[in-house]
């Protein structure tokens, strides 16, 4: 059993290899089956969570071998923005609602996990590390790091957030009754960053581009707000 636990310690190319099986079997899974809540960021990382237990595997070996999707992170992101460009016309005249929209939702997701957090007497870490839950990895990475929380933490917070936008976020618009495409591209955008731009975008192109809009401004408006939002936790 030594040698096989051995090939994982040294092979460099495992957590990379492991990833982009994962990955490509749960999405090849859920166009199979057509089930929303088979989404394959959240079943990527469930299944692969234990791999990493039985192959002995550390976060920190882990985190290194899959490097270069973490720097192709910042460049998916802004590919986003394709679809926003092709809308800009049409949405010269919505981006007062629209920064007005993006700004509430900010408020209300770092004041909840403030509020939250200091009434159930959470660490201080632990807030900083749910703080920048609903902003891409990137951006919520950093914020973490800068402000003494848990990455990993973080990373697993932003995950399910998106997740569950993604898998929830239509039936909630459905049932508060937003129809309007920018609205819901605003929802989409704000509190479940890319996770839940992917949903926007198989809505219709308008909603995919308020969506990137949206968490790009949610990301320029945490990255302000949480310097402010950690003073407030002594």
């Amino acid at each position: 059993m030594s040698g096989f636990y051995a090939f994982f310690e040294n092979a460099s190319y495992w957590p990379l290899a492991l990833t982009v099986t994962v990955f490509c079997g749960t999405m090849w899974l859920q166009r199979k089956t057509k089930l929303a809540f088979l989404n394959p960021i959240m079943l990527a990382a469930i299944l692969i969570y234990p791999i990493l237990l039985l192959t002995h595997t550390t976060m920190e070996a882990y985190q290194k071998g899959t490097q270069v999707l973490s720097f192709l992170l910042t460049p998916a992101t802004i590919c986003l923005g394709l679809s926003l460009y092709t809308q800009l016309q049409k949405l010269k005249n919505d981006l007062p609602a629209i920064l007005i929209g993006v700004t509430a939702g900010v408020l209300t997701s770092l004041g909840t996990v403030l509020f939250i957090g200091i009434l159930c007497g959470m660490e201080r870490t632990l807030i900083l590390s749910v703080l920048p839950k609903s902003v891409t990895t990137a951006i919520g990475l950093a914020l973490s790091e800068e402000g003494g929380g848990i990455p990993s933490l973080t990373t697993a917070v932003i995950v399910v957030t998106g997740a569950l936008g993604h898998l929830a976020g239509g039936a909630f618009c459905k049932l508060l009754h937003i129809t309007d495409p920018i609205a819901r591209g605003v929802a989409y955008g704000t509190t479940s960053h890319v996770i839940g731009t992917t949903r926007a975008a198989e809505e219709s192109v308008l909603t995919g581009a308020v969506s990137s809009l949206s968490l790009a401004i949610a990301g320029l408006l945490t990255a302000v707000l949480f310097p402010l939002a950690a003073r407030l936790i002594g």
